[in-house]
């Protein structure tokens, strides 16, 4: 025992004796660490030593590593320069030498296209990344192939075979890039049949396929096989979606004797069609279960539908979501009962707890003001998360017309039951100087020059932007109408939730044909404006406008009507308003209405030359019948009165219609009483009803829409003639519109489908181009 102990005593000895001038030597090398005493690099022609150093993280001084060399190494690899980079050390009295030697990936001096007979070398450039002058990347070469066959793909050549190869100059190093191309023979799809689908009409089938067969020259009929398996991946998606749980699809590819033409048949095995039955809701709901099944599209006994069982998942949560539940989870069982031969579904539901607002914080909005984007909110920090005002917040946020994009995120916090709220914005440009022309079937040519900031700040100097506030200051001369216009508004006076806003202004009208006047006419005035949101979507205002109409150049043989009215009157108005408004969007509605009404007086308490009230009624409805084609609906009446000393409505304030804005197919001004003389003069009308119907759809993107429309309306001598049924005229046409950098361009083609007075029943073309507001 005595003898191993003392054996133990001599190794741990050695070891002592062994380490300690070990840790000694570290001790000592540690603390005189080499430095790195330069950096050279070597190699380099295109790229500058400066660029390269930049992109280095070790420096003169520091201490010398040799697994920090090889990180740096990659770092120069991840530049995407160089093609190889290597690194050499020189121990010198003063410190480490690092010199990297860099192999730069030569640049592009050229680029050319070998193989192509069918399509230009210029319309093939526009389909790669690369450029002449750029370093050589294999990687974006790689895509550019890609990019090159799918061009030919589409035109028809889906067995072109493209490649590459590299030409370097030995003296220059400078690479040409040659993309070389077998074409091959071009296959035009002539047809495409179905077999097996009995329970699904082919020409539904086919209007779920991108593959189409060849019309004409408008479509090439390109086979794309990979896009032929995703047609029949969509197709199996349709059946499954209808309750053939167990549909395949295959297909067969025939090819004609000269090999040109493709024939394509899809192939459906239905298999069985599955239904529902019973509809279960299991786990914690915190609500009555009729009030969350009420939610559900799907029935017992409807066929089984993927897509409308997905809705209902979302249906049920939004339901949890809009009562503050945002963390309620759904989950879905669906099982085959073989005694029913129907497959059961179950809903798990956990509502977890109800969730509570905690700090709203406003991002991205660098020259709108947060209070302006603040007013419009509807979700407040305490209260319990709601989806419909969070839905209503963000509207009302996009419809100032400041922002792009607006964005609305929840953010956890430290509380389980406590989430911020992130509100993003993305700003776009709200002020507009503007000047130019256009041209419309009303007013012939019309020139303006405008300034306009939506988002006005009169106190902001010296940008003037972010308050939210509306400046208008423009200018039109056109052949038949002149225009001048001031206009500012503030939706929030003084931080009170009161619009107010002020007009001044000076239209004047020539005698013309186009425009449906028979003499000249000029209003000056100005207007004072008041307004509140009673609620998110109902608004009142007051409007007190005063102004000078003068009425010259009328003729030897006008009515008596408009001769009465010769010379300037002064008008003094205060009109009320409401205006109750559900449209998802101001600026392009596809759902909601807006309705309202106004009230008017002229005269009497208030002064002017003229006495008599006016009222006015609107309603239009929006519908979006299937994906973006949307239905607008829209009518409009109106009935005058005079009064005191006034016997009759002035012909300047009386109603008309026709033309471009109220019934097409007839000429501007052209519908209701005309002079009794000779039947040729619109004198217009104390009471008006008008109807429009339009249905408008996409044609080409966002860029070109479509629109069929049906107009009806009549304007009658009387105001207690309104309800009348006889003097009624319609209108029904084609047009459309296109959205330009000027503005919108609107051409709409009306035919008369009433007689009116003697007038040629003849179709009209209503034309405008201006810029957009």
């Amino acid at each position: 025992m005595k003898k191993m102990f003392a054996a133990i005593l001599v190794v741990l000895s050695f070891l002592v004796a062994f380490c300690l001038p070990s840790a000694e030597l570290a001790q000592a090398q540690t603390g005189s660490a080499k430095k790195i005493s330069d950096i050279k690099i070597k190699g380099n022609k295109a790229v500058s030593t400066a660029t390269i150093m930049n992109k280095l993280k070790i420096k003169p001084g520091d201490a010398f590593e040799e697994l920090a060399l090889n990180n740096e190494i990659k770092r120069l690899y991840a530049t995407g320069f160089f093609s190889d980079v290597f690194v050499e050390t020189d121990d010198r009295e003063e410190g480490v030498l690092v010199i990297f030697t860099v192999m730069e990936k030569p640049t592009i001096s050229g680029i050319k296209f070998s193989g192509n007979g069918r399509i230009a070398a210029a319309k093939l450039m526009k389909k790669i990344q690369v450029k002449e002058g750029d370093l050589l990347d294999f990687n974006m070469l790689g895509q550019d192939v890609i990019n090159i066959r799918t061009n030919y793909t589409e035109q028809g050549y889906s067995n072109a075979q493209v490649d590459y190869r590299i030409e370097t100059d030995p003296d220059t190093g400078a690479a040409v890039v040659v993309f070389v191309i077998d074409e091959g023979m071009p296959f035009k799809i002539r047809k495409i049949g179905f077999e097996g689908n009995k329970s699904v009409k082919t020409s539904e089938l086919l209007s779920y396929m991108s593959t189409k067969t060849a019309w004409w020259f408008i479509r090439k009929g390109a086979f794309d096989e990979d896009v032929f398996k995703e047609d029949q991946e969509r197709i199996q998606s349709v059946y499954r979606s209808k309750g053939f749980l167990d549909a395949k699809v295959t297909s067969r590819v025939e090819y004609s004797e000269d090999g040109k033409s493709i024939y394509l048949t899809v192939i459906v095995d239905e298999g069985k069609q599955y239904y529902v039955g019973d509809l279960k809701l299991v786990g914690t709901l915190a609500f009555p279960e009729e009030d969350v099944m009420a939610t559900l599209k799907m029935k017992p006994g409807d066929a089984f539908d993927y897509k409308l069982i997905k809705e209902d998942m979302d249906n049920i949560r939004a339901f949890y979501f809009d009562r503050g539940y945002m963390n309620a989870e759904v989950d879905l069982q669906n099982k085959y009962n073989p005694v029913t031969d129907k497959m059961d579904l179950i809903y798990k539901i956990t509502a977890h707890e109800e969730v509570y607002v905690g700090k709203v914080n406003v991002l991205g909005n660098t020259k709108t003001r947060d209070k302006v984007i603040r007013r419009e909110l509807r979700v407040y920090p305490g209260e319990m998360y709601n989806g419909e005002r969070l839905k209503t917040s963000k509207e009302r946020i996009y419809n100032l017309g400041f922002f792009e994009d607006v964005y609305l995120e929840t953010v956890p916090t430290d509380k389980s039951n406590v989430k911020d709220l992130d509100i993003t914005v993305k700003e776009t440009k709200t002020g507009e100087l503007s000047f130019g022309g256009g041209f419309s079937s009303v007013d012939a040519f019309i020139g303006f020059a405008q300034i306009r900031q939506r988002n006005f700040d009169i106190l902001n100097f010296p940008s003037f932007t972010g308050g939210g506030q509306d400046l208008t200051i423009r200018g039109e001369i056109g052949s038949t109408r002149t225009n001048y216009l001031l206009s500012w508004t503030d939706p929030w006076i003084f931080d009170l939730p009161y619009l107010f806003g002020f007009d001044l202004y000076r239209t004047e009208y020539d005698k013309s044909g186009l425009s449906g006047y028979d003499y000249y006419e000029r209003r000056t005035g100005g207007s004072l404006r008041l307004g509140k949101d009673i609620t998110d979507n109902l608004a009142t205002g007051l409007v007190y406008n005063l102004e000078e109409v003068k009425l010259t150049d009328i003729p030897d043989d006008a009515s008596a009507d408009l001769q009465a009215e010769a010379g300037t009157n002064t008008l003094s108005r205060v009109t009320w308003n409401l205006t109750y408004d559900t449209r998802d969007n101001k600026f392009s509605p596809t759902k909601g209405i807006v309705t309202g009404m106004s009230l008017e007086n002229v005269g009497g308490f208030i002064g002017g030359d003229k006495d008599f009230v006016k009222g006015t009624v609107f309603l239009t409805y929006y519908r979006t019948i299937i994906e973006e084609v949307v239905l607008e609906l829209k009518g409009r009446g109106g009935m005058a009165e005079p009064y005191d000393d006034t016997d009759k409505i002035p012909i300047y304030e009386r109603f008309f219609a026709g033309g471009a804005t109220t019934i097409r197919g007839y000429k501007q001004r052209s519908v209701g009483p005309r002079d009794s003389r000779d039947g040729a003069i619109a004198i217009g009308g104390d009471s008006m009803v008008i109807g429009n119907a339009e249905l408008a759809f996409p044609l080409y993107k966002q860029l070109l829409r479509g629109a069929v429309f049906y107009d009806v309306g009549a304007v009658h001598t009387k105001a207690e003639d309104i309800f009348e049924t006889s003097g009624y005229v319609m209108g029904a046409g084609v047009g459309v519109r296109v959205k330009t950098p000027i503005g919108p361009v609107k051409l709409d083609y009306g035919y008369p489908l009433s007689d009116n007075h003697d007038d040629k029943k003849e179709g009209q073309f209503y034309f405008s181009v201006s810029h957009g507001f």
